[in-house]
């Protein structure tokens, strides 16, 4: 009697496989496209603002805010985003974000004065914050060990990469056509994002919708706008004026009235718990210093360069091309040496190689010396950012179950853009309101303090998981 073969295949397999990697690739790319979107507009508006003031006036506090009113909304409402994701469906919210951060992007590129501008970066950033915390959700729920750290390997570097290479399309953009365009531009990829999840659906849900914190949110976002507005209109109008002081101390109170009630209601949209998981909670702490450093830093260069050392829009946003270049080239590889070795090492050698970069720039005299002056700066700051970005993302969304991976991801970008807030909203009391020599100076040698601090964090709290 013949030995019986191998058992046959069954018929289905390899249209399955097919189909399984199809729906791979279409959920990476939608993750990407959704998420570079918010992160280029991020960027490519910091080589605008001198264009901006321009046209529009307002002086360095305007510029602030243009940047700063996108992030304010972007932190305050990136929480209860996450758990919309959660509730709703990440495809849901996705579509739903993409479409209000389209038209917003219109009206920015039509604002007729630099008030209406702002309002509609605000609005902007609102639909912004509906799209990360959903999009990496989607990465985390669909791949798994390995392949989950190179996905996420993948999408650091093409995000990262468009919140450090939007100033060199955004220069090219008002260098040529203005403006504008900077903002009207983000119709084309949301066109294609739309356009790739047409493919895609949310699962059935199987659980009863959980209520929405809407109590919260507002907290939270009184409790930013206060203190955010405090920073910046201090410059003009002082500390000991009522018109800072109030909302200063009126958004401490709702920062504290948030925590007390996170801490009662049932259905916290910022699960405060989570923060007892170690490398959750230390991640985060490392995060504020990380990313007020590098926000403050990539804030201050591009207007310096332009508005002191001469540089037009594009050379500006040339300057720190090397940064994208090394953040695409190599965050994927750190996120997969951080999969194989632990996160602990690169959180903490990254940002001290950033902040290294930012303390060579430093010895900015006039004449500038691009060559001496800011070309090594810049290089070792772009390499200490890919060495950071991957294994942080990555360690502190695998400290938590999958489950809950949509919250987890927009507490931490809520905390990794409420610290690019902050860092930017304290440039006019480190610059003394003006981005010469010497306030770049300053501006250097605070984002560099910060990234140090984030790297002290990282090497002391972190944990590689075995």
């Amino acid at each position: 009697m013949a030995s019986p073969g191998p058992p046959a295949r069954p018929e289905h397999s390899q249209p399955e496989a097919w189909w399984k990697r199809s729906h791979e690739t279409t959920v990476l790319l939608v993750a990407i496209l959704a998420s570079f979107v918010a992160f280029l507009d991020a960027s490519i508006v910091n080589v605008a603002l001198p264009a901006i003031d321009r046209d529009l006036g307002g002086g360095l506090a305007v510029q602030q805010w243009v940047v700063g009113g996108y992030l304010l909304a972007l932190g305050s409402l990136i929480l209860v985003a996450g758990a919309l994701s959660d509730v709703f469906g990440r495809i849901r919210i996705l579509r739903l974000g993409l479409m209000v951060f389209g038209a917003a992007s219109l009206a920015c590129a039509a604002a007729p004065a630099a008030a209406a501008l702002i309002a509609a970066r605000i609005v902007q950033g609102a639909g912004a914050a509906l799209l990360v915390p959903a999009s990496l959700a989607l990465i985390t729920l669909t791949f798994a060990g390995r392949d989950q750290h190179r996905a996420i390997g993948i999408w650091t570097g093409w995000t990262g990469t468009a919140y450090i290479i939007g100033p060199v399309f955004g220069g090219l953009l008002v260098d040529t056509l203005g403006w504008r365009l900077v903002f009207a531009v983000n119709v084309l990829p949301i066109a294609a994002t739309l356009w790739l999840m047409a493919r895609l659906a949310d699962p059935p849900r199987q659980e009863p919708r959980a209520p929405i914190d809407a109590l919260g949110a507002c907290l939270a976002a009184a409790g930013l706008a206060g203190p955010v507005f405090a920073l910046i209109e201090q410059q003009r109008l002082g500390w000991t004026d009522p018109r800072v002081l109030i909302p200063l101390a009126a958004g401490l109170i709702s920062l504290g009235l948030f925590l007390w009630w996170e801490r009662r209601v049932s259905y916290p949209m910022m699960p405060l718990q989570i923060f007892l998981v170690r490398n959750f909670g230390v991640g985060n702490i490392a995060t504020v210093g990380i990313y007020a450093g590098l926000s403050l830093g990539m804030f201050a260069l591009p207007v310096f360069l332009q508005q002191s050392a001469g540089f037009s829009a594009t050379a500006a946003g040339l300057a720190i091309l090397p940064m994208s270049i090394l953040s695409l080239a190599l965050a994927a590889w750190f996120g997969r040496l951080s999969g194989r070795y632990g996160p602990r090492l690169f959180m903490a050698a990254g940002p001290l190689l950033a902040g290294t970069g930012f303390l060579l720039m430093l010895s900015v005299h006039e004449p500038l010396d691009f060559w001496q002056h800011i070309v090594p700066g810049v290089l070792l700051a772009g390499l200490g950012l890919a060495v950071t970005v991957s294994p942080l993302t990555a360690a502190v969304l695998g400290a938590i179950e999958a489950e809950r991976s949509g919250i987890a991801s927009a507490v931490n970008n809520a905390v990794a853009r409420i610290a690019g807030l902050l860092g930017i909203a304290v440039a006019g009391a480190i610059t003394g309101g003006l981005l010469d020599y010497a306030g770049f100076r300053h501006a250097a040698l605070a984002a560099a303090l910060m990234l140090f601090a984030g790297g002290a964090v990282s090497a002391v709290g972190i944990r590689n998981r075995p």
